[in-house]
């Protein structure tokens, strides 16, 4: 039993879009407890964070993404979404999801995450 499975990634050209989906494990009960975010890794650098998600729905995300990309919830599902539009080269990484950083829940081991490509 894995923490976190995403997929929905795949090749697109610039301003294209992709929604990429995050199934988290049913230990993680409720669900609603837990603050989620969405993080991904450029080649030959470490992880950053994208975005985050509050079990309540309230949303926060990186500069070089506001107003592009959104993340959504569905709490009975324990599931998250990363809606991205007009995707730029630079977007192109492996997106992972996990918790939110907190100061009293550590993160999970990583999945094996959903690569996006932007290419003309």
């Amino acid at each position: 039993q894995v923490d976190f499975v995403e997929s929905g990634g795949g090749t697109v050209q610039p301003g294209g879009s992709l929604r990429l989906s995050c199934v988290a494990s049913r230990s993680f009960f409720p669900f609603n407890d837990y603050d989620m975010g969405w993080y991904r890794q450029f080649p030959g650098k470490q992880r950053e964070l994208v975005g985050t998600i509050t079990g309540r729905g309230m949303t926060d995300y990186t500069d070089s993404v506001k107003g592009r990309f959104t993340i959504s919830r569905d709490n009975a599902k324990s599931t998250v979404a990363l809606q991205m539009n007009n995707l730029k080269p630079e977007d192109t990484a492996v997106y992972f999801c996990n918790f939110a950083i907190a100061t009293d829940r550590p993160l999970r081991p990583w999945g094996q995450g959903t690569q996006v490509t932007v290419s003309s």
